[in-house]
């Protein structure tokens, strides 16, 4: 999967690459897909939301620049597999999820892998989560009409925010740095996520 379907592809942060060959996706997929889990594609997890592409996780991930000692903010902690690598790779993720069957299986997953360092709650991501502001790095596995003003005001000063933005069944991955003089936006791959849905992005 490494190898042929992210390195191949231009990915290159090692350490991107170890959490990605680390972490077992198998695990956070149901039952009757896990002989897929290591295909190049999305896969349903049930309530309507996807694991994403492997591709795309090690992409958005290496987009994030993380270091050691960030604490990182992710919207839509889905089967939990993101937050898994995200876990590696930082100090301490906080992954909010608004449908909570979803965030009780993942947080069963990242419990019984040892992802010690994963905070989770139930609530509508696009509002982020004020309390543990500011994050060093903030990922959105949700596509967004825009880019959440409530995200931008709780990343730090130098901070990045990776997210897919665009109409509801296209986008491009975008990625947002805060930089002293304002928002710097670079544009990625084009790409299609399931919709952010919540109060800053769209209606059910």
């Amino acid at each position: 999967m490494v190898d042929e379907q992210i390195i191949s592809r231009g990915v290159r942060d090692p350490r991107v690459l170890a959490a990605m060959r680390k972490v077992p996706r198998h695990e956070f997929m149901p039952e009757a897909l896990r002989q897929q889990a290591y295909g190049d594609h999305a896969m349903p997890i049930g309530e309507g939301q996807t694991i994403s592409q492997p591709y795309i996780v090690a992409l958005m991930t290496e987009l994030l620049e993380l270091k050691e000692t960030d604490r990182v903010l992710e919207i839509g902690t889905g089967s939990g597999y993101q937050a898994a690598i995200l876990s590696e790779l930082c100090e301490k993720v906080f992954t909010i999820e608004r449908v909570k069957t979803l965030a009780d299986k993942a947080r069963s997953v990242l419990d019984r892998l040892g992802c010690r360092n994963v905070a989770m709650k139930v609530y509508d991501g696009t509002y982020g989560w004020k309390e543990m502001a500011p994050f060093d790095a903030i990922i959105v596995t949700a596509a967004a009409p825009d880019v959440p003003s409530a995200l931008v005001e709780q990343l730090k000063e130098g901070g990045r925010l990776v997210i897919p933005v665009g109409e509801r069944f296209t986008q491009d991955l975008k990625k947002v740095i805060k930089s002293p003089s304002g928002l710097v936006t670079q544009t990625s791959i084009p790409c299609m996520f399931v919709p952010l849905i919540g109060a800053h992005g769209w209606k059910e």
